[in-house]
């Protein structure tokens, strides 16, 4: 997270306005409730990109409240469906996607959760 953009964040994410102009704004919530918060302090969550460039049309969303440190794909894009043009969307219902998303579910706490916790921890000091 960029330091003092939690609050930010959370409004965002409490008043489903992340994202708000996007062509994947509902993703953006989506990946909040399901980002995990690992023990190195790092927000991680996977996302259903279907640009050519991962995060292509979303950095510029995310990047106002993420510093974002690794941005990868979920695997070859030359074996991917939707890439390859074999099935159109794809990812939506991609083996490879829930694969990750069950792995990442168990590890670290959940990102809400701890952001939840330290917006109200910071508006009890201030």
């Amino acid at each position: 997270m960029k330091p003092g953009r939690e609050g930010q964040l959370l409004h965002a994410i409490e008043q489903e306005t992340l994202g708000q102009g996007s062509v994947a704004e509902g993703e953006y919530l989506r990946n909040m409730k399901d980002a995990r918060l690992c023990e190195d302090q790092t927000a991680r969550w996977i996302e259903i990109c279907y640009c050519p460039t991962p995060l292509q049309e979303e950095r510029p969303y995310w990047e106002e409240y993420f510093e974002l440190t690794r941005v990868q794909d979920a695997h070859d894009r030359r074996k991917c469906r939707d890439e390859n043009g074999t099935e159109p969307w794809a990812c939506d219902g991609c083996d490879c996607t829930a694969r990750l998303e069950k792995k990442l579910s168990e590890t670290g706490i959940p990102f809400l959760e701890s952001l939840g916790n330290k917006t109200r921890c910071s508006r009890k000091l201030g």
